[in-house]
């Protein structure tokens, strides 16, 4: 069995306050994906870098306490691949693969454009240039598992608010549409949709108003697998019992050995 998880920290050093790392400790994980480290290696103590019996390795933003991917791994990976070998991309640090025999997990951190239209138009260019990059994963033979915050709903079930929400970033038509590509026509498949299909399944919760404690949430977090990957999930859950981030840990068991 392979057990992978994904979570989006907010900030790692926050999250490790509010007892994500003890959490974690008890859920026997192979692989766990983060996002949104905010922070740098050296900003990273030894227990924040190699916690329970697993070993980090990071993608780190330019910018100081911003963005940032990483994977934590219980075995070592054949090799480890940071960026897109896309500049403007890659000084954020929002990719980062780990190859593991003829498979490969991805902690991605597709960037929001609801701060401004200018970072919408950010959005926009990077899935431009991050569908190709999807096209040579599909045809490159591997097994690949892509973890993380893709800041995109996909139908209406994936969020509470759809409606008023069709004009906001993360919901937006073209972003829906883009995402449908991925599924539609390269193949990927949503894991967690695969294995529930329940509504009001939700990762992200904003912090105004009462979202949390009334379940008022996006699915903007996700495991995307090639479909022989996929089709080897056994089980999905979102764990909402503790709050460490703005997010959920999303965990799907596989029964894939490595």
């Amino acid at each position: 069995m392979l057990r992978v998880i994904t979570l989006n920290l907010n900030g790692v050093r926050s999250a490790a306050t509010k007892g994500m790392f003890e959490w974690l400790d008890r859920q026997h994980a192979d692989v766990v994906c983060v996002q949104e480290l905010k922070a740098h290696e050296c900003d990273l103590t030894p227990a924040l870098l190699a916690p329970c019996d697993l070993v980090g390795h990071f993608h780190c933003a330019q910018k100081k306490g911003y963005s940032g991917v990483g994977i934590y791994t219980r075995t070592p990976p054949d090799s480890v691949q940071c960026g897109l070998g896309i500049d403007d991309i890659d000084s954020e640090g929002r990719y980062l693969q780990a190859d593991y025999g003829k498979l490969s997990v991805v902690s991605v951190y597709l960037p929001s454009g609801s701060s401004s239209p200018e970072r919408q138009a950010v959005k926009f260019r990077f899935l431009d240039r991050f569908f190709p990059h999807l096209e040579r994963l599909r045809r490159c033979g591997r097994e690949v598992l892509l973890c993380g915050d893709w800041n995109i709903a996909h139908k209406e079930i994936d969020l509470k608010n759809w409606r008023s929400n069709q004009k906001n970033s993360g919901f937006l038509p073209e972003e829906r549409a883009w995402l449908s590509r991925v599924f539609d026509e390269l193949g990927f498949v949503d894991v967690f949709r695969r294995l529930d299909s329940r509504p009001e399944q939700y990762t992200w919760w904003s912090n105004r108003g009462q979202a949390w404690a009334k379940n008022v949430g996006w699915r903007i977090d996700y495991q995307i697998a090639t479909p022989e990957l996929a089709a080897c999930a056994r089980a999905a859950s979102i764990y909402t019992e503790q709050r460490f981030s703005d997010h959920a840990p999303l965990t799907i068991d596989f029964d894939h050995v490595r």
